[in-house]
């Protein structure tokens, strides 16, 4: 024992001393892993379903869920006992962060390119019916994609060890061995009854959507411009122009009649579409900084500030915004929240993703007085799509179908659990 303690005591001295020596620093860091776009092209088709691991967008058509999986494609979930949920089909699509629905198309980003895929036949027989090369250049990563004949299909984490010389105190090598995690991912890193919910075949996006759709053409958001593209010919979109939003680091948009509702981190944005290849702003709203997905109806718009994460800001917030007079939005009311998110609007009930609490169902018939009828909770909700009764939530944990016909009494009906990468 004496022994051991002399050998413990000697290895600090010698460190202490700031002496010389090998020291092992422990990295993880992401590497891409490279497909041609031929390749990648040809493997966008219905392959068997796979675990859900990273969710993201959410579109519901018909009786299915497309699903996003970050940055590497779309489940499909049939969903049509929603006690009973079927992870039934993947769709592979490498940079895929956003997507939309209309009619027999699913529309989706690829990188830089915007690929439309056929479902009309089956969501089990897609078919690829054009690339859009290069219309989204914001998704270009300069370093990773230097040769633009390649996409990265995947990151893949390697662990490594680095043996160097250390001539620094303990307290030095101590403090630099915290840093045990380098990510180099440059990511940025919503029944019978749900047969009829989708007029005309466009399918409903969750509140976090970058993709819109109205009459004949797809609005699309990045950080700071507004993208219209053409879908008189729906299986050949294309890009009819291009506004560019002095305001930046926009996050959302939320199609409403001809009007477009806009969501970024320091407020909500109002574009009329009545001229559908040149929207033009005509009112918004500012706040503190704050992420801020939206929504909107006849009379109001409803805005969640989310603070404490890479948006900034510290509110976290409901906020009720008069739209009745378009050109000069006015707030109605704000009510606290824990950590919102996403959120979903069915008639009267106002449905909010709020953090750690789960889902929260609110009473909005008067935006004056709104009250919390239900909370269901057990979960952590980022997105949620409420129609007619029934709500389809993705959440940390798993796709989850809530059952809200009796707002007071609403309760998880099932759940796709997420499957942890290892």
């Amino acid at each position: 024992m004496k022994r051991l303690l002399i050998v413990v005591v000697s290895a600090l001295t010698l460190l202490l001393a700031c002496m010389k020596d090998n020291v092992s620093e422990r990295y993880s860091f992401y590497r891409p892993v490279y497909k041609t776009r031929d390749e990648v092209k040809a493997n966008i088709k219905s392959n068997s379903s796979q675990p859900i691991q990273q969710p993201g967008k959410i579109v519901v058509r018909d009786h299915y869920v497309f699903l996003n999986e970050i940055d590497k494609g779309v489940h499909i979930i049939d969903i049509a006992d929603p006690a009973k949920p079927v992870n039934i089909a993947f769709i592979e699509i490498p940079g895929c962060v956003d997507l939309a629905v209309k009619g027999a198309y699913l529309y989706a980003d690829c990188y830089t390119d915007l690929v439309t895929m056929d479902i009309s036949t089956n969501p089990l027989q897609i078919s690829v019916k054009q690339f859009l090369n290069g219309v989204f250049p914001h998704r270009y990563y300069q370093g990773f994609m230097a040769d633009t004949s390649k996409v990265i299909k995947e990151w893949v984490r390697v662990d490594t060890v680095v043996n160097k010389r250390f001539a620094g105190t303990l307290t030095h090598m101590l403090s630099n061995n915290s840093r045990v995690f380098m990510s180099y991912s440059v990511f940025s890193g919503s029944s019978n009854a749900l047969a009829s919910v989708s007029a005309a075949g466009v399918g409903i996006s969750g509140s976090l959507a970058r993709f819109a759709l109205l009459d004949n053409r797809m609005y699309t958001v990045s950080q700071n411009d507004l993208k219209v593209f053409n879908l008189t010919q729906p299986a050949l979109p294309a890009l009819s122009s291009t506004v560019l939003l002095q305001q930046g680091n926009i996050e959302t948009i939320f199609p409403y009649k001809n009007k477009l509702f806009i969501g970024s981190q320091s407020g909500m944005f109002v574009f009329d579409a009545s001229v559908p290849d040149q929207p033009q702003k005509i009112g918004q709203f500012t706040h503190a900084r704050s992420c801020d997905p939206v929504i909107a109806d006849e009379k109001y718009a409803y805005v969640t500030l989310s603070g404490g994460s890479f948006c900034g800001g510290f509110s976290n917030q409901l906020d009720i915004i008069d739209v009745s007079n378009l050109s000069s939005p006015a707030l109605v009311k704000s009510y606290n929240l824990s950590s919102p998110k996403g959120l979903s609007k069915d008639g009267n009930l106002l449905l909010v993703c709020d953090g750690k609490e789960g889902i929260k169902i609110f009473d909005a018939a008067d935006a004056w007085h709104v009250s919390l009828l239900k909370q269901v909770s057990g979960f952590e909700a980022n997105d949620v799509i409420a129609l007619q009764g029934i709500a389809i939530a993705v959440a940390k944990d798993g796709l989850y179908m809530i059952d809200y016909t009796n707002p007071g009494n609403a309760s998880v009906m099932s759940k796709i659990p997420i499957t942890q990468n290892k």
